[in-house]
C-alpha cells in the first residue's frame, strides 16, 4: 500500500473532505425538497421475522444430538449421564442420526472391531457435515491418533463437562478435556453420581461403583483409558440407589472394570457396599452384580455367598477366566491360576444353589499352544457355563501383548469356532421345563415379539407382550427352552406384583431433576455464557421491536403532516 504524508493532523475520519463532496448547507437544502414515500408494510409479519433467531444461532436448546455408545455397561452409564446433562440444558436427544446437528460418539477400546465401527462413524459424520464430539476409551487412551486430529474429545472422567464441549464444538471450536478428577491429589472415581441422566431403560439403573482396576493385563487397552482403581464412597452409591428407586427403577446393575476390587483404595470392600445397598432395595426390586476378577473375590467368598443368597440380589456372577492354561494366564499377567478360578466357582455353586456363573475366554493369545487351548476346552466341557463370551484375540496398539509373537489369524479363527461348537453342544435350560418361576419383566426382546424377564438366577425368560407385565414381578410356568433363554406362560390366577415404589419415568425423560438436585447441579461456565448471550439476543429483539413501532408511528405522523400541507396549498391557490 503506497505511503502518504500529511501536513495536517486529522482529529477524526469525518475531517476528510474532497472537492466533490457536497457542503453541509447544500445537503440541508437538498433534504428540504425530499418528500418521503410511505410504504405499506405487513407489520405483524415484520415483527415475527424480527423475533425469529437466525438459523445459525448457537443458543443452547435448538440443536439436535445423536448419541451412539459401544461397549460395556460402564460405558453405557456414561452415555446416559451425557444424554441427561445435554437434555437438561435444552438440547434435543434424537434417535435418528440423519436429523442430528451433532453426533456424540462414545467408544470402546476392548477389541479392534469396536474401534473400527467408531472410526467409520467419524468418517460418516464428516461426510454428512455433522459436528462431532468423541468420548469413551478410544480417544482417552490414544488422543493423538491421526483420525482424531482436529476433533473435540471429552475424557471418561470429564463427562460432567459435556455441555461445554458440545457448545464449543457447535460454535466451530475444537475442545479436548482429558484430565483426571482429583481431591487433594487423590484420584476420584469420576464425575458426580447425582448428575442428570436419561436411562436407556427407565426400569434399570446402571451404577458405576468404581473406575479403573488394580491389574496390569498385557492385552488390555482399557487400563490405558480408565487407569488405576478409584472407588466411589459407599454413602454416595447408596444415595444414588435411593434416588433411582424414587424414580420408579426396579433393577440396579453395579458395574466397573472390576467390581471385586471395589473399596481397596478407600479402606472398604465390596461386601460392605452390598450389605448397605440391600437395606434400601424395595421388596421385589433386584440388584445385579457386574464383572469381578478371581483374585479379589477369593478374599470374600463367605460373605459373597451370603449376599448372593439374598432374595433381592440375583444369584449371578460374571467371573472371567480367559484361559484354562496357567502358562497363558502368566503371560496375560492375570494374577491367578486355574485352580483359583475353580475354587471360586465350586464354592459358590455349593453355597448358592443354582447360581449362574458367566465367564470370558480369549482364543489365540500369543504363545497359546494346542495343548493350552485343549485345557480351555476341557474347562468348558466340565462346567458347561450357561453364559460364555468367546473372544478371538486382537492385539491392541500400545499393549505388551501386541509386541509378542502372534499366532496366525487362521489358527485364532479356528480355535474360536471350535470352542463355540463346544459351547453350543449343550443346552443349559432343558431341565427347567415344567418349573414355576418368579420373574421380573424389564425389557422387550430384539425381535419385539416378547417381553424379556429374568428369574432369580438372572436367566432370561421370554413372556407374552402384555403391557400390564412390564416392570412387574410375574409367576410363569416354563414350557420351552433354547440355548440362551426359556419361555414362560404367566400363571392365570397368580398375583402380579409391582416392585417399583413409584411410577417410572417416561422413556427419554431426564432423571434427577428434583428441586433439590437442581440447586445442587450448578450451571457450567459455558451455559452461563450461553444464557447471557441468549438474554442479550432477547433484549436486542425487544429493542428492535420498540424502535420499529416508533418508526411506524413517525411515518404515520409524517403522512398526516404531508396531507395537511397539501390541503393548505390547495386552499392557498383556490
Amino acid at each position: 500500500m503506497p505511503s502518504a504524508s500529511c501536513d495536517t493532523v486529522l482529529e477524526d475520519i469525518e475531517d476528510i473532505v474532497t472537492q466533490e463532496d457536497s457542503k453541509p448547507q447544500d445537503r440541508h437544502f437538498t433534504r428540504k425538497h425530499v418528500v418521503p414515500k410511505v410504504r405499506n408494510r405487513n407489520t405483524q409479519k415484520y415483527l415475527q421475522e424480527e423475533d425469529s433467531p437466525p438459523s445459525d444461532s448457537t443458543i443452547p436448546g435448538i440443536q439436535k444430538i445423536w448419541i451412539r455408545t459401544w461397549g460395556c455397561s460402564h460405558n453405557n452409564s456414561d452415555g446416559e449421564y451425557m444424554a441427561g446433562q445435554l437434555a437438561a440444558y435444552g438440547y434435543k436427544i434424537t434417535e435418528k442420526a440423519s436429523d442430528a446437528d451433532l453426533w456424540l460418539l462414545n467408544s470402546c477400546t476392548v477389541k479392534n472391531p469396536a474401534e473400527d465401527h467408531f472410526r467409520n462413524s467419524i468418517k460418516k459424520a464428516q461426510e454428512e457435515n455433522k459436528k462431532v464430539v468423541l468420548a469413551g476409551c478410544v480417544p482417552q487412551a490414544q488422543p493423538r491418533q491421526d483420525y482424531l486430529k482436529g476433533l473435540s474429545i471429552i475424557g471418561v472422567q470429564q463427562i460432567d463437562r459435556v455441555v461445554e464441549v458440545v457448545e464449543e464444538t457447535i460454535k466451530g471450536h475444537s475442545v479436548r478435556l482429558l484430565g483426571q478428577k482429583k481431591d487433594n491429589g487423590k484420584r476420584l472415581g469420576g464425575a458426580r453420581l447425582d448428575l442428570p441422566k436419561i436411562r436407556k431403560n427407565p426400569l434399570i439403573e446402571i451404577i458405576s461403583i468404581n473406575t479403573g482396576c488394580l491389574n496390569a493385563c498385557t492385552y488390555c487397552k482399557t487400563k490405558h483409558a480408565r487407569g488405576n482403581l478409584a472407588s466411589y464412597p459407599i454413602d454416595e452409591l447408596v444415595d444414588r440407589a435411593k434416588q433411582s428407586f424414587q424414580e420408579g427403577v426396579c433393577e440396579i446393575w453395579l458395574t466397573s472394570e472390576d467390581t471385586g476390587a471395589y473399596g481397596r483404595d478407600i479402606g472398604t470392600s465390596l461386601p460392605a457396599l452390598l450389605w448397605k445397598l440391600v437395606e434400601v432395595i424395595p421388596e421385589g426390586a433386584m440388584l445385579r452384580l457386574g464383572m469381578t476378577n478371581p483374585p479379589y473375590i477369593l478374599e470374600h467368598l463367605e460373605e459373597m455367598a451370603k449376599i448372593l443368597n439374598h432374595p433381592r440380589v440375583y444369584a449371578f456372577l460374571h467371573i472371567p477366566v480367559q484361559s484354562a492354561s496357567d502358562t497363558v494366564l502368566m503371560e496375560m499377567k492375570r494374577e491367578y491360576c486355574v485352580a483359583d478360578f475353580k475354587r471360586v466357582v465350586d464354592f459358590l455353586k455349593e453355597k448358592v444353589p443354582g447360581i449362574t456363573v458367566a465367564t470370558d475366554i480369549i482364543c489365540g493369545f500369543p504363545g497359546e499352544t494346542d495343548q493350552d487351548f485343549q485345557e480351555t476346552v476341557k474347562l468348558v466341557e466340565e462346567y458347561k457355563f450357561p453364559s460364555l463370551f468367546i473372544n478371538q484375540f486382537y492385539p491392541r496398539p500400545g499393549t505388551p501383548a501386541a509386541k509378542m509373537e502372534q499366532i496366525p489369524a487362521q489358527v485364532k479363527k479356528q480355535r474360536t469356532k471350535d470352542l463355540s461348537r463346544v459351547f453350543h453342544s449343550y443346552n443349559p435350560y432343558d431341565h427347567k421345563i415344567g418349573e414355576r418361576q418368579q420373574v421380573l419383566v424389564t425389557e422387550v426382546s430384539f425381535d419385539s415379539k416378547f417381553y424379556v424377564a429374568h428369574n432369580r438366577f438372572y436367566e432370561q425368560v421370554l413372556v407374552p407382550k402384555n403391557p400390564s407385565f412390564m416392570g412387574k414381578m410375574v409367576k410363569v410356568d416354563i414350557y420351552e427352552s433354547g440355548k440362551h433363554f426359556m419361555k414362560g406362560q404367566p400363571v392365570s390366577d397368580a398375583k402380579v406384583y409391582t416392585p417399583s415404589i413409584t411410577k417410572p419415568l417416561a422413556k427419554g425423560e431426564v432423571s434427577g431433576l428434583t428441586e433439590v438436585s437442581k440447586r445442587r447441579f450448578p450451571l457450567c461456565p459455558a451455559r452461563e455464557m450461553a444464557d447471557t448471550s441468549a438474554a442479550i439476543q432477547r433484549d436486542s429483539v425487544s429493542s428492535r421491536t420498540v424502535l420499529l413501532m416508533q418508526r411506524l408511528q413517525e411515518e404515520c405522523i409524517l403522512k398526516i403532516s404531508v396531507g395537511l400541507a397539501l390541503l393548505a396549498l390547495l386552499f392557498a391557490f383556490f
